[in-house]
């Protein structure tokens, strides 16, 4: 059996410091609803992937746990750091620390992170690692009782496999939505398909790649299973060393979906008073979502975009004051 592995990206630049909040977080809108999502506060995002630096300063005070399903590290169940630098980048772009005296935001600053090891520090990972390590996603509970709110996989491999296929049904069946990346196997048409498991597996949320221009990045895989698009192409989030790197792929797409499901979790659960279902979180999560004009195999729903609604309502706010300002003016002719 084949392994699965990262979804292959590119470095784009190493840096000391990268803005403070990055353009694919605001690309997304998430600034303008953190405010009413409490910055994600109260959710816990599972990111199987190499690892986190565990001490990074934009990072250190939203990992909560974490395992290693590896062998690296002596197969040290309890060390789940970073030896390749993917895994890290994720992790911010989903929840980096907004800290005042610099670092970086992610989309979800105040949520929380499980740092699940399942990739080595050469990027492959057996998928029974991977398995495990959802499972253990779904039964983990912390010490007050909390759960994994989104489980997030910016990794794939070409073999569509029972058992993974399994635990990603038991993780939605648990109400955990499941974000996973589209690929990086495009060939910059939409008439073709590229798939990688688990990201093609219709019970995920799968996540292609535009620049910010709003373009397909022309890496993405196209298939008829993608869900919506994120930024993926020069993302600024940390990387080991306590440092920050601009990366490119639809790895880097994908924890912007992670993030932003916490945030929408939090601003639908306060309006329905209630918890939503995965269902339920995934039609709340598309309704925020922008058409590009890309076929629906390139870019699914469309585009991210976590304020449209208040905008919508905000626009027809100002079409029905127009129209009540118009009757009144008739009325008093």
């Amino acid at each position: 059996m084949a392994k699965l592995h990262l979804i292959p990206y590119r470095v784009e630049e190493i840096m000391e410091q990268a803005p403070q909040i990055p353009e694919g977080v605001r690309m997304i809108q998430a600034p303008e609803v953190w405010a009413d999502a409490e910055r994600g506060k109260g959710n816990i995002v599972a990111i199987l992937d190499t690892g986190c630096q565990p001490d990074h300063p934009d990072l250190k005070d939203r990992i909560v746990g974490g395992r290693n399903f590896t062998p690296d590290f002596g197969g040290d169940v309890a060390n789940f750091d970073d030896n390749n630098g993917h895994g890290t980048h994720v992790a911010g772009t989903v929840a980096a620390s907004f800290r005042p005296e610099g670092g970086i935001a992610g989309v979800a600053p105040e949520a929380h992170l499980l740092i699940l090891k399942v990739l080595s520090g050469e990027g492959g990972g057996e998928y029974q690692g991977i398995i495990d390590g959802i499972h253990f996603a779904i039964d983990w509970k912390g010490p007050d009782g909390e759960t994994v709110s989104v489980i997030s996989m910016s990794l794939g491999g070409p073999e569509d496999v029972e058992e993974l296929h399994a635990a990603i049904k038991r993780a939605v069946d648990a109400g955990i939505p499941v974000v996973c990346a589209a690929g990086n196997e495009g060939d910059d048409s939409s008439d073709t398909d590229e798939f990688a498991y688990p990201g093609a597996y219709g019970e995920v949320i799968q996540v292609g790649a535009v620049d910010f221009d709003r373009r397909i990045a022309n890496f993405s895989n196209t298939n008829d299973e993608i869900d919506l698009v994120a930024p993926g192409v020069d993302i600024y989030s940390t990387f080991p060393g306590g440092k920050h790197a601009s990366l490119s792929g639809t790895s880097m797409a994908t924890p912007h979906v992670s993030g932003a499901l916490v945030l929408v979790k939090n601003i639908a659960e306060k309006e329905f008073a209630r918890e939503l279902t995965e269902a339920e979180l995934y039609a709340q999560l598309v309704r925020r979502t922008v058409p590009l004009g890309y076929p629906k195999t390139a870019e699914g729903n469309g585009l991210l975009a976590l304020d449209i609604i208040n905008k919508f309502e905000q626009l027809l706010k100002l079409v029905n004051t127009s129209y009540s300002t118009g009757v009144e003016r008739k009325a008093r002719k």
